[in-house]
């Protein structure tokens, strides 16, 4: 961790208020097992970055309490209580402070169960709000390392943005694919009537070699397509994975969901491997581009696939001011902090 600023000395006990902030994402670009540097198999993913909704935290010190003494609010955060406790012992060794409780106050805007990354993102802005208490600016690699210390696995939302092949059970990257996705218009959906998945649930299966050869193949196109800003060819990898992960989620919309994006000239679809949200995949260059998004969007509400939000992952231009249909497109990710009791129900918020 990088030392922001001098650690002012505490007057009366008080001390500053932390803050954090992490993003969400929408699914899985790209989700396997794949070989890293030294040829050892590494389960790993590519998400897709959607700004807007994201996890705000802060946290307040209270000196002279047992270190275990932590509460969260909401109660039921007890990934992002962890986080927290793990990060007060690592900023207090760092600074020469002896650790103590404090209170951890959590306000996310991400539902749970979709496969956007909300634990994730809880567990990361608490992490930053601890260690913005200390004063204390945590490096990617350290918060990746606690985050999979609090909660097994992880996305890599610390890294903000950043297309990656990343190993969410070991909190490392193992490839940087390039400074930015191709453009992209994505329309969101949520299949399975958005209900929640649980991935602990799910049957775990271990992969061939003829398996891991198919995703280093997908992982080599995603490459070129990062490389090139080739949309189209991203879309095709995107719904070759999802493809594959229908081999344990076996989403009963998926074939409807292919079909709508063919008719609608889709660069293909993508899904969560481990929730309900899934996205139709647009090359912004395609010609009549509003037109196949409303089409997909009827299409979508005729075999009854509630559509959720519609995104891009680039900053609007003049040719493309407000984004597909739906205004907006590209939101900022910096909010308010402030408690919430409880989580919103697993919708995703509507442009």
């Amino acid at each position: 961790m990088i030392p922001a600023a001098p650690a002012a000395a505490p007057g009366g006990g008080v001390l500053p208020t932390g803050t954090g902030h992490a993003p969400c994402h929408h699914g899985e670009l790209l989700q396997g097992v794949f070989l890293d540097d030294d040829g050892r198999r590494c389960a790993g993913l590519v998400t897709l970055p959607m700004a807007g909704p994201g996890s705000c935290a802060e946290f307040v010190r209270r000196p002279g309490t047992e270190p275990g003494s932590l509460t969260v609010v909401p109660a039921d955060r007890t990934k992002a209580a962890r986080a927290a406790a793990l990060a007060v012992a690592e900023c207090a060794e760092r600074t020469g402070q002896p650790p103590c409780g404090g209170e951890l106050r959590i306000t996310c805007d991400i539902p749970v169960g979709l496969g956007m990354g909300s634990s994730t993102s809880d567990v990361i802005a608490a992490v930053r709000a601890v260690a913005d208490s200390y004063r204390l600016r945590p490096a990617p690699g350290a918060v990746a390392r606690l985050a999979v210390r609090a909660e097994l696995a992880c996305d890599p939302l610390m890294l903000d943005g950043r297309p990656v092949l990343f190993a969410q059970r070991e909190g490392r990257v193992l490839e940087v694919l390039g400074p930015a996705l191709p453009p992209l218009v994505v329309v969101g959906c949520a299949l399975g009537g958005g209900a929640p998945v649980d991935t602990l649930s799910l049957p775990v299966h271990e992969p061939a070699d003829s398996d891991v050869r198919a995703w280093e193949r997908m992982r080599t196109r995603l490459r070129r397509a990062v490389a090139t800003g080739d949309a189209q060819l991203l879309g095709r990898v995107a719904t070759a994975s999802a493809r594959r992960g229908q081999q344990v989620l076996g989403h009963p919309e998926f074939d409807d969901l292919t079909a709508i994006a063919r008719r609608a000239g889709a660069a293909g679809v993508q899904i969560a491997h481990s929730g309900a949200v899934a996205g139709v995949l647009f090359d912004p260059a395609v010609p009549g581009l509003r037109h196949r998004v409303r089409s997909c969007l009827r299409a979508l509400d005729a075999h009854g696939i509630p559509a959720t939000r519609t995104f891009t992952t680039f900053t609007p231009t003049k040719e493309f001011p407000d984004g597909p249909a739906h205004g907006p497109a590209h939101r900022g990710v910096d909010r308010q902090a402030g408690p919430r009791a409880a989580r919103r129900p697993a919708r995703l918020p509507a442009l």
